[in-house]
């Protein structure tokens, strides 16, 4: 508003200017001071709110520049109305700056036509040229408007997609890290709290065991500990020369079969003949991962004296993994006599834990299904299949 208030003051000046020159000349009648500068000041002010109350402004200026311009006031009705036609257009838009072009060019001739000065041709010509050339500044300054909102509104698009990239990206890494940290954590407190309840029982009867089982929740316990200050360490670290630690793959599948075993679950590993060559690391990490946590579910959940089974196979282009137990202490699962012979009804998957949520999400990464339920004849199987995509 600051620069459209020096505009209407600069206009009023002139006029006020004209009409000092005018009144000292006795020729030139002219009306009274307090009519004339009551309708100069009217005749401006408008032009103060162009940017605000376009059409306001510029019908105000349109209306009042009717009487201004029939008493000869001044120059100030003229170029205000082609100050409206250019704000029409440029704020408000091309429908309603034509239609106010048409009012206001209709309006001055009807004026010309009731009293014609003795250039009226000349001072057609000229408002024609002056509306002509308003309209013209007035489309390059609204193409630069809209140019600058275009530009505006791709910069915001990009922002708002960067941000969202990032929160996708932060997310994805929030849950790697949380299935990682799952992985090892459940994994270890599962046999550690295993080997404790043995160790209760056993320290009076058979210090032995008792000790045994001692010694494996110290080195299991040191373990996670050393896989924690890892993922910490990994967490912390913001240059790539630290030492890294590999991670478990599918051909430490043996070694954590052998953990689960001295944790008092017996493990069947079949592994089919060249099932992992030529994994690619994230595969084989996943299945890793995916043995782990159905093998600490079972150390968890299948009770006392129950037995697991794992079985890795390779099929063209898909490893299947295949974890069962037989579910110890659960209730077998009755099966009908007339519903021997029948349909195996259909398995469904059910939802679980942060383990199974975590399993779910390796296997999605990868394009691969998982499904995890109660096996035929009782107890739990996992099985899942992820698809390996070799580089050729």
């Amino acid at each position: 508003m600051a620069g459209d208030s020096v505009i209407a003051v600069v206009l009023l000046l002139t006029d006020l200017l004209l009409y000092v020159a005018a009144a000292e000349t006795p020729e030139v009648p002219m009306p009274p001071w307090y009519v004339t500068v009551p309708l100069d000041i009217a005749m401006v002010a408008p032009l103060v709110f162009r940017r605000k109350a376009t059409l306001w402004s510029a019908y105000l200026v349109l209306l009042i520049g009717i009487p201004h311009s029939a008493l000869e006031l001044g120059a100030a009705s003229g170029l205000a109305m082609m100050i409206g036609i250019y704000s029409v257009l440029v704020y408000v838009g091309r429908k309603q700056g034509l239609l106010y072009l048409v009012i206001t060019l209709v309006t001055s001739a009807i004026q010309l036509w009731a009293d014609p000065p003795e250039d009226v041709w000349v001072l057609a010509i000229i408002g024609v040229f002056s509306s002509a050339l308003c309209w013209t500044l007035g489309e390059f300054a609204g193409a630069r408007r809209a140019y600058h909102e275009e530009v505006e509104a791709r910069l915001h698009l990009l922002e708002t997609e960067r941000d969202q990239a990032t929160r996708i990206a932060v997310g994805e890494e929030r849950g790697r890290i949380a299935r990682e940290l799952h992985d090892v954590v459940a994994h270890a407190v599962s046999v550690m709290v295993v080997q404790a309840d043995g160790a209760s029982y056993a320290v009076d009867g058979n210090p032995e065991m008792a000790k045994r089982a001692l010694q494996t929740i110290s080195e299991t316990g040191r373990g996670a500990l050393a896989e924690l200050r890892r993922l910490l360490d990994v967490l912390r670290s913001d240059g790539d020369d630290e030492p890294r630690v590999p991670q478990p793959d599918a051909s430490a599948l043996t070694d954590l079969a052998d953990r689960i075993r001295q944790a008092g679950v017996p493990v069947t590993l079949a592994i089919g003949s060249d099932a992992l060559a030529g994994l690619p690391a994230g595969v084989s990490l996943g299945v890793y991962r995916i043995v782990q946590e159905s093998l600490t579910n079972t150390l968890k959940h299948a009770g006392q004296g129950a037995q697991a089974e794992v079985v890795v196979r390779r099929e063209a282009d898909v490893i299947d993994v295949k974890v069962t137990d037989d579910g110890a202490g659960r209730a077998k699962q009755l099966v009908p006599a007339a519903a021997k012979h029948a349909a195996p009804p259909r398995r469904l998957t059910v939802p679980g834990g942060n383990g199974l949520i975590g399993m779910r999400e390796r296997a999605n990464v990868f394009g691969g299904t998982l499904e995890v339920g109660p096996a035929p004849g009782g107890g739990w199987q996992v099985h899942a299949r992820l698809p390996v995509r070799l580089a050729t």
